[in-house]
């Protein structure tokens, strides 16, 4: 009997421990808990927002969790983790049951998920909750390069409380004009208030021209040397290239500054101008997955959107 309620702190450490699990068994690692090195999306996306966190119990036992996130008018789960030994007995189900629930109750205009490419059954799976394969997300990295001047952005922690929510409104409506009410707030702040990194913030004299939302190192979703842009957008328009290749810039040269040897992100290739834009900048593809869509449409992945994220 699989029972779902919400993922509780003491459960923290174990539905980690599965997560790792769960992932190195279907990646097939030879240590499957090694999956992912010290990254950590379980305790994070908990202190983010533990009202959406779900965890599943067989026999009174920690089975798996799943993680719903809002970004104002799009919201997406994962990571969705089983024990392995629990895998095709309908836990899976339970978890999607209840994360449609809390999807029901927000009522975004539009949702997703990022999808393996390898595993039949979880396209399958997602696509009896109406989430339908589109256009290809890939994860991309370089190296970072020792020694760069600072970068051409200001930081979010820098800034006055009060100037940190007049900023929140600035990347706010910068969202809004690439998907109707789009709006990362929650994961500026999250990333804030929990010492995860920090926001960069691209300024065309007083206007926000981009922004790039940053996990740095051990214990948040970048892992130990690394530095992962959860999130960045460049503002639409004729500017939006030059102020893109300034978001990647900044985020090297800040990744630099923090001593980390590489920066990651993701982007999906509908928005093949941003993809292409990675590539000339020097980022290499290291893995890949699908971004499945309900309703079946593009939302914010489509051609002329500067956006950089992987709904992992």
């Amino acid at each position: 009997m699989v029972a779902v309620r919400p993922l509780r702190e003491e459960d923290l450490d174990e539905a980690e421990r599965i997560r790792r699990l769960a992932f190195g068994t279907q990646l097939g690692l030879p240590d499957p808990l090694a999956f992912g090195g010290d990254n950590d999306y379980v305790h994070t996306r908990w202190r983010a927002d533990a009202s959406a966190a779900l965890a599943a119990e067989v026999e009174g036992a920690l089975a798996g969790s799943n993680f719903a996130t809002r970004w104002g008018s799009f919201a997406f789960f994962g990571p969705l983790s089983v024990r392995p030994e629990l895998w095709n007995q309908g836990v899976a189900h339970h978890l999607l049951d209840a994360t449609m629930e809390i999807f029901a109750r927000w009522a975004p205009a539009h949702a997703g998920l990022y999808a393996v490419v390898n595993s039949p059954k979880h396209a399958a799976l997602y696509q009896k909750y109406g989430f339908w394969p589109r256009f290809m997300t890939f994860i991309l990295a370089r190296p970072v390069r020792a020694g760069l001047p600072s970068g051409d952005y200001a930081l979010f922690s820098s800034l006055s409380p009060a100037d940190q929510e007049a900023c929140l409104v600035d990347c706010g409506e910068l969202c809004d004009a690439v998907f109707d009410g789009l709006d990362v707030s929650g994961e500026i702040r999250a990333v804030h208030v929990q010492g995860l990194g920090d926001t960069l913030l691209l300024w065309d004299r007083a206007r926000l021209a981009g922004f790039a939302v940053c996990h740095c190192g051990a214990g948040s979703e970048a892992g130990s040397g690394a530095c992962y842009v959860k999130f960045a957008a460049a503002r639409r328009g004729p500017g939006a290239p030059a102020a893109f290749d300034r978001l990647l810039a900044g985020c090297e040269a800040y990744g630099a500054q923090r001593g980390l040897g590489r920066l990651v992100c993701g982007v999906n290739l509908a928005r093949h101008e941003a993809y292409r834009g990675l590539l000339a900048a020097g980022f290499r593809i290291e893995s890949q997955g699908v971004a499945m869509q309900r309703p079946n449409e593009a939302g914010f992945n489509r051609p002329g959107v500067y956006v950089i994220d992987d709904w992992r």
